[in-house]
């Protein structure tokens, strides 16, 4: 199954909506770590539908011999791009897949500071 069509089953919103800070810690304790967490799979999902996109877009690619190498496009390629602009934003779906606990996370260890000291107890 395509990644286009996977993120279409979310359901997430197409523009922003309020969401209270509160409740989006809960699962995390933690707002700050809630918000690196939705950013970064934001970043995953991001890539993953470039990358999709511009492998399906290689497909339609047609090169001429000529020196200023022209790409001509079809209706399908823009379609297909279309489809790929119309969906939500990667943040949206970042968060829809945190809030119906579809994004898993482990939980780190204490660390030490960089100078190899260890956090006071």
């Amino acid at each position: 199954m395509d990644k286009l069509s996977e993120y279409k089953k979310l359901n997430a919103p197409s523009s922003t909506i309020t969401r209270n800070v509160m409740d989006l810690s809960t699962q995390t304790g933690n707002i700050y770590e809630t918000a690196v967490l939705i950013a970064q799979r934001a970043d995953q999902i991001a890539h993953e539908l470039k990358q999709e996109l511009s492998e399906k877009l290689q497909a339609f690619a047609f090169y001429t011999d000529s020196p200023e190498r022209e790409v001509f496009e079809n209706d399908e390629q823009i379609e297909l791009s279309k489809s790929y602009e119309n969906m939500p934003k990667a943040a949206l779906l970042a968060t829809q897949e945190y809030v119906e606990h579809r994004l898993g996370f482990a939980e780190k260890p204490e660390t030490t500071n960089p100078d190899g000291i260890s956090p006071l107890e």
